[in-house]
């Protein structure tokens, strides 16, 4: 019987997934790369994860791109949507995906390393939460199209105009990025596109899997 482990590499629906934990016969995974770049919400104001049109297409128009088969595998999850611990932006309401992005509690507490004294103890003169220097930054980096990108979080920042991302360097920026436009010259060099990453992320079953 093959053996799963967290942080294995794992084939699934044409992608490759990181394990980020394993309940069970159930196990978290988020595709290792970001697989495309979209804005989080199609229009703009104020918007939560569970009404936004990244939400809509993974659950959409994503999900449908996986065969029956793989779909049987992907096990749906309530995922809890947490108000922005600082500037008190709402978190929406608890929502049932099959896939996801991930919070920013999973990210800083969980998955990625334990950096949770840094998002417990903010400094007012930091322009992210964290230091450059935090130990976990590098495991949070990753790519699209072999280029270093941000990618984004479905937690909201500083106001529901935006939501919260990884920046290229791993750090994680609380106040967000716009969620329809993201005001910044810097583009993708390959795609000419400024939107952030999608690392979509889903609990895979591994006794279906096997």
């Amino acid at each position: 019987m093959r053996e799963f482990n967290i942080g294995s590499i794992v084939p699934f629906g044409g992608y490759h997934w990181r394990i980020l934990d394993i309940q069970g016969n159930a196990a978290l995974i988020i595709t290792e790369y970001m697989i495309e770049q979209q804005p989080y919400n199609n229009c703009a104001g104020d918007v939560t994860w569970a009404d936004c049109s990244l939400r809509k297409y993974l659950n959409g128009e994503f999900y449908n791109k996986f065969t029956a088969a793989e779909q049987s595998k992907i096990i749906p999850v309530l995922n809890k949507n947490h108000d922005n611990q600082w500037y008190g932006s709402r978190g929406g309401e608890d929502t049932r995906d099959y896939i996801f992005l991930l919070s920013i509690e999973e990210v800083v507490c969980k998955y990625f390393g334990d950096s949770s004294k840094n998002l417990e103890n903010r400094s007012a003169k930091q322009r992210y939460w964290f230091q450059r220097k935090d130990e976990n930054n590098n495991k949070r980096r990753s790519t699209f199209d072999g280029y270093v990108w941000w990618w984004w979080l479905r937690s909201p920042g500083r106001d529901n105009r935006r939501a919260v991302y990884i920046h290229g360097d791993g750090n994680i920026g609380i106040q967000g990025n716009g969620t329809f436009r993201y005001s910044s010259n810097t583009i993708h060099p390959l795609t000419g596109d400024n939107s952030g990453g999608v690392r979509p992320a889903l609990w895979l079953s591994l006794e279906l899997y096997l």
